[in-house]
């Protein structure tokens, strides 16, 4: 079903993909939904329908969401904050940066994509890395584990140097 479905879904992808749509994304969208469809209701009883219906509802529901995605402006304030904290803050986001760096493969780059300060959004990062941007949620979720347990190595080893 999936090889007979692949020339319809691209050409439906090509036609509805515009802009603030990638057609990557919403092909990749449209496999999901059928794979969800077939178990939870089996086979549509007329694939090729039940497709053009799910391209047209997913790049729908792609733009949106893109209509409503807007970068934040500025950091929250925090007027309680004194030079202590704000020591601590620069000085807990410069080793993150640090940790960032030493993630491999595209890791280091996607980690600090996602701590500039530009506030990128996943459409913009996606393109920075060149990557889908359906793929970045999994990619994202592996580089911070990655990240954290690298953290999580460096607070142990400094914790063992403070005890001797």
């Amino acid at each position: 079903m999936v090889g007979a479905l692949r020339p319809l879904l691209a050409a439906e992808v090509s036609a509805e993909a515009g802009a603030g749509t990638e057609p990557g994304d919403l092909e990749q969208a449209v496999w999901l939904r059928l794979l969800e469809h077939v178990h939870s209701e089996g086979p549509p009883g007329n694939p090729a329908s039940w497709l053009v219906d799910a391209v047209r509802a997913e790049a729908r529901r792609l733009r949106r969401a893109t209509r409503y995605e807007l970068p934040y402006t500025a950091e929250p304030a925090d007027d309680t904050a004194g030079p202590e904290q704000l020591a601590l803050t620069a000085t807990r986001r410069r080793a993150l940066h640090a940790a960032a760096r030493g993630l491999p493969g595209r890791c280091a780059r996607l980690v600090a994509a996602l701590l500039s300060p530009r506030d990128l959004t996943y459409r913009e990062i996606a393109a920075e890395l060149g990557i889908s941007q359906g793929s970045l949620g999994p990619e994202r979720s592996r580089c911070l584990g990655c990240l954290r347990r690298l953290l999580a190595a460096e607070v142990a080893a400094h914790s063992a140097q403070g005890k001797e």
